[in-house]
């Protein structure tokens, strides 16, 4: 297919998705506010997590949260904080910089695992007019299920050679290897990546880097 796009002839990919609760906003904090301490909010969420990434076809991400909440002890409260916090959810150091580069070279989206409502909901908080907002509950399936990684690059009309992924949890490396999508991974808390896992093209605690691999996208494919 023939490109002569002003982000290709410079370098940059045509498309940059996003995940959006770990690379983009730091929800870590509003977990553990929630749960009252930092490591019964890491706890829960990690059971969150087990429980997301298993899980394939889509159920209420709403019950996901209450579920694990549950099995690891927190009373109903938990959750219920978590949701009433939720349009506090701080973006990361330099992310909506990040955003502000690449609107001018690059088509924008976010790829989350989340319900529609409060997926819209936290894209909003970034204040950038996204091209495009998938949710897992949009999708029909949680990531790292390829199908709604494929999905926001369908919405966007870009190919996945074309286009390039910024990954807040390592889970999401085993999605985008099996669609073919590039991936960063902004691994701000310092977490291992899973067994298994396809090492990404990028690693960092910021978002720094994320540019300058961005700009020089194609150059180094």
């Amino acid at each position: 297919m023939s490109d002569t796009s002003p982000a290709r002839e410079t370098g940059w990919p045509r498309a940059v998705l996003f995940d959006l609760l770990t690379a983009l906003l730091d929800s870590w904090t509003v977990w553990n506010r929630a749960a009252g301490s930092e490591t019964t909010g890491r706890t829960w969420r990690a059971e969150y997590l087990r429980r997301t990434y298993g899980c394939g076809a889509y159920v209420s991400y709403e019950q996901l949260v209450r579920e694990a909440a549950a099995h690891v002890g927190l009373p109903p409260s938990a959750p219920l904080a978590l949701e009433a916090e939720w349009l506090t959810l701080p973006a990361w150091d330099g992310a909506r910089e990040l955003l502000q580069a690449l609107r001018p070279h690059c088509k924008l989206g976010v790829v989350t695992n989340c319900s529609k409502t409060l997926g819209h909901q936290a894209a909003a908080l970034l204040g950038i007019d996204w091209d495009v907002v998938v949710t897992s509950e949009e999708a029909g399936f949680y990531k790292p299920d390829p199908r709604p990684y494929r999905l926001a690059l369908d919405k966007l009309g870009v190919d996945a050679s074309d286009a390039a992924f910024v990954a807040g949890s390592g889970y999401d490396l085993f999605g985008t290897s099996a669609v073919g999508l590039r991936t960063f991974w902004h691994n701000r808390v310092g977490l291992s990546r899973p067994d298994g896992a396809p090492a990404p093209d990028g690693e960092a605690p910021t978002l720094a880097p994320a540019l300058d691999w961005l700009r020089h996208f194609h150059a180094t494919a």
